[in-house]
């Protein structure tokens, strides 16, 4: 394709006359972004799957990545900033979005808002339907669209909306998100929107088979005969170590494959030059010889006695192991009047972030920049310096904007590369996965096959717990060790169990790594725990909701690690909130299913309940977090915090914290993020860890800086402080204090003013038996869950979830209850229709995620049990919300049918099989 077939095109972009030379078949996203520089239409797919690059033609709502940009000769074209800034449903739309909450990571949000603006010119008040309608081809992963659909209904035209921005955000308010404006009229900048123009791209070379040998060609007759290609990196060009991950001691995964390649998708050799010639090579050329070896994909196969060892230092395949054990498990089970047992499958699951991982590398004044999507920007600095042979403090990352983590963006993908080819070229270097790449070379939920058996006595009171669970961890560790050591920690449940046994293996398969996915394993334990706690209820003789109150954990009583909590153990709080629900809802259901029965209707309705708890932070691990805060002498403050928001609102939740300990409104901090430079390191984002660590680094760091200022005062600890230029002014009863910061001597930031403190939780390393203290802090929730199954055809329809949720304090409302939506929507995905299969689930279109259509009513219910380390006494919640929603639905399936599923996605084929089985059953 060459520069001489370019043709000149015309068209309106946002009210403004545009003309630019276009290619024959160039897509018109294409043409926006990289010659418009119009970087608010995003690209999550370029298939037409997600609908992020959505942009108005002519009012009408289409993929501009599908769309050939010569279609659109004379035409005219919105886009999300031109909406936002001239139009006046658009900007209307923008602020109901801030308002609600509807924006969370943002890279779905310009689509969304697009599209909406399109209905909203037609319709100026649509019904809920319309909304899910009009929305239904643009997808979100971590709102849960309960709120977009909110704010899409809440279009105010005859006011301003930008409320609570200028509120005090005090710990309790819910202001709408500080860093939310950019996301809702498309500003906000993601990995692939940095790079500087003209930067030479890296395009990854990937072995198409689970496992196979290689051998390369002449590599330098291909370059040659390539003009525009700087240089192709393979394992012999990395400078330092050929090997990452990010438990330091299971680190087992090279950049580049050096003669095998242990799991499809994974790179051998990168290809660095100019874009038009390397995003056009045609890759079957690439002198590269395969020899594809025998695989094994599941834990069965790699276990098998003849398997290969995917790693010559770990005997069977097996990477680790995790162990908790508390009594006598086996004896109890044995005197127990009644035991439930079984099986249980989950598949692998895919993040499905919209934003593919993408970011561009530099070198600057002899130093290494990387700016990428990263939930862990010192991680990356410590394995890039590894890898490159390099000093840390010689290695920049700045984190753009991340568009969906979940986990995965924990991982190195593409840094590795684009760091070496900035490094050998001295140029900018620019890479962006393919949704097919993303797919195939990043990491998944772990697959689980779990063996449980639980016991409980005439009263109901559980007698007994022997737990048993194998975690493909791919081909390698990730965050496989924590899976395997978080899992026998929580697969209890929240509850009181006194006889205890609860055993992991991670186990290694020639499949796409195993990493963090929101749960840590626990999602899978739950399924297993929880469906039995119904079938054991019922063995009993007992209500669902009352079996699982009766055997919850209290303040004072031990966990399966021994661990004991004096206060904030909120599980009881969430299945009170509940219980008035459950009896309505029990009792709608059976009215319904009677009359179905009688009339040879089809539809069941079920109900189902199912409870949760999850550690913040690292098991039994050093966990800390610092805050940096700093005045200068114009009495600009600033607050250093390195806590990456990936969407759940750290940016906001952790400035509020700060804010309520200094004692000033949010409105005059000025936030500085994300950036090895300039903010201490706050830790990796993962793990519900960030509001309450880094919250009470924050707090911490607030705290001191206001005695600090208090003490030049001599005020006391009542006294108001506020923050003018060039001094601040405290307020002490009927004193009025005045501190100039002119007089003050600056540090070497510039501040005159500054206190950087570190939280690390209280955690105490587990016994041989995995007695110990895990966290310092755990959460709870309990979620109810109504539906309808078609015994027909094996349908699911949600019709309403409940969810209660104790956060020990709800620093942002409104962001809490994000939260919830959002993790309900991946937990109904992961119950009813998520499974990755590799080597044929590579896209957005075979590998199916909630939609706006599949997400029901939801109710949040606030529990409030003060924690005693958390930060005016608030506990994580990220994780927790995804836990208990897979098996509350999985109990209203069985409660509706009486079908037993023990493997999810429960596909419609699954349960009908389980449905006729359940049939048989009561016939026989």
């Amino acid at each position: 394709m060459t520069g001489s077939l370019a043709k000149p095109l015309s068209f309106s972009l946002n009210e403004r006359a545009v003309s630019v030379a276009v290619q024959p078949g160039e897509r018109l996203s294409d043409v926006l972004r990289e010659k418009l520089d119009h970087k608010d239409v995003k690209i999550g797919c370029n298939a037409g799957d997600c609908g992020a690059c959505t942009v108005l033609v002519q009012g009408e709502a289409i993929c501009s990545c599908l769309t050939p940009a010569f279609q659109m000769e004379g035409k005219s074209i919105e886009t999300t900033k031109g909406l936002a800034e001239q139009d006046a449903i658009g900007t209307a739309l923008t602020q109901a979005f801030l308002r609600h909450g509807a924006a969370q990571c943002g890279i779905c949000t310009p689509g969304m808002v697009t599209t909406a603006t399109a209905l909203l010119r037609q319709t100026q008040s649509p019904t809920e339907e319309q909304v899910q309608d009009a929305l239904g081809g643009v997808l979100c992963r971590c709102t849960g669209y309960r709120k977009i659909i909110d704010a899409v209904m809440d279009v105010h035209l005859d006011a301003n909306d930008a409320e609570n921005i200028e509120a005090q955000g005090k710990v309790g308010d819910a202001i709408a998100r500080l860093d939310g404006q950019p996301k809702v009229d498309g500003s906000e900048q993601f990995g692939d929107d940095v790079a500087p123009e003209g930067s030479l791209v890296v395009r990854a070379v990937r072995s198409p088979y689970h496992r196979a040998s290689f051998t390369f060609g002449d590599l330098d007759a291909f370059k040659s005969e390539n003009p525009g290609v700087a240089c192709i990196l393979t394992a012999k060009d990395i400078p330092g170590r050929n090997i990452f991950g990010v438990i330091p001691q299971f680190a087992d995964q090279p950049a580049f494959a050096e003669s095998e390649t242990r799991f499809r998708g994974e790179a051998v050799a990168a290809i660095v030059g100019e874009a038009h010639t390397v995003n056009n090579l045609d890759l079957e050329t690439f002198p590269l010889h395969w020899t594809e070896l025998p695989s094994a994909l599941t834990v069965s196969e790699a276990k098998a006695p003849d398997a290969a060892l995917l790693h010559q230092e770990r005997p069977n395949n097996v990477m680790c192991g995790g162990f908790v054990q508390r009594g006598d498990a086996k004896n109890a089970l044995k005197r127990a009047n009644h035991t439930v047992s079984a099986s249980f499958k989950t598949g692998f699951v895919e993040h499905a972030y919209i934003e593919p991982e993408a970011g561009f590398a530099q070198i600057v004044d002899g130093r290494l920049e990387v700016h990428a999507c990263t939930q862990a920007p010192f991680m990356d600095r410590d394995s890039l310096a590894d890898l490159m042979n390099m000093a840390p403090e010689d290695i920049r990352i700045v984190p753009t904007a991340t568009g969906g983590g979940f986990g995965s963006k924990l991982d190195l993908s593409l840094q590795p590369y684009i760091a070496f080819a900035a490094l050998i070229t001295g140029k900018p270097v620019r890479m962006t996965y393919s949704r097919t790449e993303s797919m195939q070379s990043t990491t998944k939920r772990h697959p689980s096959e779990i063996v449980l058996t639980i016991g409980a006595d005439d009263d109901g009171n559980l007698c007994g717990f022997d737990f048993e669970g194998d975690f493909n961890t791919g081909a390698y560790a990730s965050w496989g060790p924590t899976v395997a050591n978080r899992v026998p920690v929580h697969a209890s449940g929240p509850y009181r169990i006194d006889d205890y046994r609860a055993q992991s293996h991670g186990i290694h398969t020639h499949c796409p790594p195993s990493g963090a996915f929101r749960g840590f394993g626990v999602p899978q334990s739950a399924i297993a725990q929880e469906t039995l706690f119904d079938q054991l209820a019922d063995k009993v003789g007992m209500d669902r909701l009352e079996f699982r109150h009766r055997n919850a954990l209290d303040n004072g009583v031990p966990t399966v690690t021994g661990q004991i909590f004096e206060k904030g153990v909120g599980i009881k709080a969430c299945l009170d909130a509940l219980r008035p629900y459950w009896v309505e809802a029990l009792s709608a259901a059976e009215t319904f299913n009677s009359k179905a029965e009688n009339n040879g209707e089809p539809v069941r309705k079920g109900v189902g309940i199912a409870s949760a708890w999850y550690g913040c932070g690292n098991t039994s691990l050093p966990n800390p977090s610092t805050i940096k805060a700093g005045i200068n002498e114009r009495g600009d403050l600033f607050l250093h915090q390195g806590a990456t928001d990936i969407g759940q609102g750290a940016n906001t939740v952790i400035t509020q914290i700060f804010a309520t300990a200094l004692g000033v409104p949010v409105s005059s901090i000025i936030l500085l993020g994300g950036d090895t430079d300039i903010t201490p390191d706050a830790g990796k984002t993962s793990a519900s860890r960030q509001t309450f660590v880094s919250g009470n680094a924050a707090r911490l760091t607030g705290e001191v800086l206001r005695a600090t200022i208090l003490r030049f005062c001599n005020a006391s600890e009542k006294a108001e402080i506020t923050i003018k230029a060039g001094e601040i002014s405290v307020s002490d009863g009927g004193d009025e204090h005045i501190l100039s910061l002119l007089t003050l001597p600056k540090d070497v930031d510039g501040y005159v003013l500054q206190a950087a403190e570190t939280y690390d939780p209280p955690t105490k390393p587990l016994d041989e038996n995995g007695q110990g203290v895990p966290y310092a802090v755990f959460g709870y929730a309990a979620h109810l869950v109504e539906l309808d199954v078609d015994i027909r055809l094996g349908t699911i329809k949600l019709n309403q979830f409940i969810a209660a949720h104790d956060v020990g304090k709800a620093i942002n409302p409104i962001l809490v209850e994000g939260q919830v939506e959002g993790g309900i929507a991946q937990g109904l995905g992961l119950a009813l229709m998520e499974e990755y299969l590799p080597g044929r689930t590579e896209n957005l279109h075979d590998y199916l995620i909630p939609t706006i259509g599949d997400v029901p009513p939801i109710k949040t219910l606030i529990i409030e049990e003060e924690d005693a380390h958390g930060p005016y006494g608030a506990k994580g919640l990220g994780e927790h919300v995804l836990i208990p929603t897979a098996p509350a639905i999985l109990n209203a399936i069985r409660h509706a049918t009486g079908a037993v599923i023990t493997q999810v996605p429960a596909t419609p084929d699954r349960v009908l099989q389980a449905v006729r089985q359940a049939s048989q059953e009561q016939e026989g």
